[in-house]
């Protein structure tokens, strides 16, 4: 029968390799949970406002940022533990699902925000077009 080994070094190097799978997993989630391209660029609708809130609902990140998130503390935990020997690749990994998930979530902002003032200048366009046709039936 083996004996069950407690050595400090054989439990870090364990425990170092569970911390990079732990990341590595979550990051993995995270490239799961990305909105669709296709979703993102495709539309089937009749007008502006439809294709907005398509692509509004399409950039939805939210499951990808907690994995990101989970990935980092992950991440950081073993950086500051110095159980990596070699993880400049989840680093830069981390880093690009980082950013890429800001953009998503700065371009679900401003979609969002579109969403908001496309119909309010459709309506001023319309009230300046009744206007300028009241003025006309005027003369």
């Amino acid at each position: 029968m083996a004996q069950s080994t407690f050595d400090d070094d054989d439990l870090f190097g364990e425990a170092a390799e569970e911390t990079r799978a732990e990341v590595e997993e979550h990051l993995a989630a995270a490239r799961d949970q990305l909105p669709d391209p296709d979703a993102v660029w495709e539309t089937d609708a009749d007008n502006v406002l439809g294709a907005l809130n398509g692509l509004k609902s399409a950039l939805d990140a939210g499951d990808a940022v907690d994995s990101v998130r989970s990935a980092k503390k992950a991440y950081v935990l073993g950086e500051r533990a110095d159980a990596f020997e070699d993880a400049d690749d989840l680093k830069e990994e981390i880093e690009e699902l980082e950013s890429l998930v800001g953009d998503i979530e700065d371009a679900a902002e401003e979609v969002a925000s579109l969403t908001g003032t496309v119909p309010a200048i459709r309506g001023a366009l319309q009230d300046a077009a009744d206007d300028d046709e009241a003025e006309e039936d005027e003369e």
